[in-house]
């Protein structure tokens, strides 16, 4: 199962910028129903410090290989494509997180590269990671279609509501699904995504 669907800018200089995240079911150790009225905003609280020290795990990631490959990183964002493009050469990784870092449990980070933005999934850490990179590689490029530049430099603007309807279908929640040609068109299709050539 995904724990989390996290989109970030990795930054250069600047720390990394979440730009949406979104999680899937209860995480382990927090317990439901505790009749208190702090509970929720607790929960959140601890969710949105996981998904940060996951987005920085992740910048650290993306920058330390793109170092490698003697790429710079760009905080500077190039125009997004207007429909979706293939990502079979996109830059990517996993790591694995240990317990209580942050999450109660070891995940599993599969994470890809694409412009000037990183695309993160949290898996349970028994979870198919070939299935994960399969999905990401398709999630991305349709998530990127979801981006609306606000000038010309790095502002980018999510639309949560196309991001969360096209999780909704694309990691029903948090299951990954296996993906077939037939089924990702007619979700395009669905969501009004231009179809890729």
């Amino acid at each position: 199962m995904v724990r989390a669907v996290v989109l970030l800018a990795p930054g250069g200089p600047a720390p990394c910028r979440v730009l949406y995240a979104r999680s899937f079911g209860t995480p382990p150790g927090t317990g439901t129903g505790t009749g208190t009225a702090t509970a929720g905003p607790r929960q959140r609280l601890c969710r949105k410090e996981q998904l940060l020290a996951v987005a920085r795990q992740v910048a650290s990631q993306c920058q330390l290989l793109q170092s490698s490959l003697g790429r710079p990183s760009s905080p500077q964002l190039p125009q997004l494509p207007d429909e979706p493009m293939s990502l079979q050469d996109a830059p990517g990784g996993l790591f694995q997180m240990p317990p209580g870092d942050p999450f109660p449990e070891r995940v599993t980070v599969v994470w890809l590269s694409v412009l000037a933005l990183t695309f993160a999934l949290v898996c349970e850490p028994q979870e198919n990671l070939s299935l994960a990179e399969i999905t990401l590689r398709r999630l991305a490029p349709r998530l990127l279609l979801s981006l609306r530049l606000l000038g010309p430099g790095a502002d980018v603007l999510l639309r949560p509501d196309a991001a969360d309807g096209l999780l909704d279908r694309l990691l029903p929640h948090g299951q990954m699904l296996f993906l077939n040609e037939r089924f990702l068109q007619a979700v395009d299709r669905e969501l009004g995504i231009k179809a890729s050539r």
